[in-house]
């Protein structure tokens, strides 16, 4: 496994070392100013990869996660380690003859996914774009005003869970990872917040969590997953993962649930049935900056 270093040492030699021969407080300490982050507890820092964990590792760092959630937000919360689905292929699609800007999608992904309150933090992004082009850098995220708007439409950017992932290639420590089902998920506790990942992504769909997210008792969300939306630590990138624990359990992404014009189509492609393969199949479809290789599992479509 790849390890991120710290001065020409690996992280997890570092933590191991540390934890040898300084007591469990005491090397919490020691490493903390390293991370640049809040402190850490010597849990967290001995806590191997997702990947390595033992069912019985999980629950014990699925426990601790629910009380510290309980400790910082004061309500019970329920994490669960949602595996993906055999014979699935997530894909989504978005018609942008029907999507009129109104930003459900985007408040949606909000509530669902615990973001901090006070910075409106969302994992989707509407761009108002001219009628006639597909560059995102033309869109604009700050319209004003009644939607839809003369000689506008509006394309909805999020993860585009690509199956050549550049994110994924250049995370140092390999906290970032395409699952089996198609979707791009991060181990929050893995993490080292270098932000590579960011400047790799083309479609800008990473964020930094620059603080301790902001929620009230009523705001917290409390049905969540370790690959998700559990609210994740200061210091870490954490973008879409498709509602994983709703899609993983047969429901709807909470943005689509939320969409009033119908735009937003969801499914599994290996499934000749679905509403996402007939999309697929009698649309004419695109994809965001194909020129790259990335191979989204996004696409767009317009009625005409």
């Amino acid at each position: 496994m790849t390890e991120a270093t710290e001065g020409g040492v690996s992280r997890r030699r570092l933590v191991k070392g540390l934890g040898a021969t300084l007591g469990a407080t005491a090397f919490g300490a020691a490493l903390s100013p390293l991370f640049g982050g809040p402190k850490l507890s010597a849990e967290e820092l001995m806590q191997r990869h997702y990947k390595e964990l033992t069912p019985e590792d999980k629950q014990k760092v699925i426990e601790r996660l629910q009380q510290e959630a309980k400790n910082a937000y004061g309500t019970d919360v329920s994490i669960g380690d949602q595996r993906p689905r055999p014979n699935t292929k997530f894909v989504y699609a978005i018609n942008l003859s029907l999507c009129n800007g109104n930003g459900n999608c985007v408040e949606a992904c909000n509530r669902e996914n615990n973001h901090d309150r006070e910075s409106n933090q969302s994992y989707i992004r509407v761009l108002e774009m001219p009628k006639g082009t597909m560059d995102m850098e033309k869109g604009s995220t700050t319209y004003t005003g009644t939607v839809p708007a003369e000689g506008k439409f509006y394309l909805p950017v999020q993860c585009q869970q690509c199956d050549e992932p550049p994110c994924v290639d250049v995370c140092p420590v390999q906290a970032t990872w395409k699952e089996q089902d198609g979707i791009v998920v991060v181990d929050y506790n893995w993490c080292i917040g270098c932000r590579y990942c960011m400047a790799a992504c083309p479609y800008h769909a990473r964020r930094f969590n620059w603080q301790k997210p902001e929620l009230a008792v009523r705001d917290v969300n409390p049905n969540q997953g370790y690959l998700s939306n559990r609210i994740r630590p200061q210091g870490v990138v954490e973008k879409c993962h498709f509602c994983l624990h709703r899609t993983r359990e047969g429901r709807l992404p909470a943005c689509l649930e939320a969409c009033p014009t119908g735009a937003r189509v969801f499914g599994n492609i290996l499934d000749p049935e679905s509403n996402i393969r007939w999309v697929l199949e009698n649309k004419r479809v695109y994809v965001l900056k194909e020129e790259l290789g990335t191979k989204p599992s996004f696409f767009y479509f317009f009625d005409k």
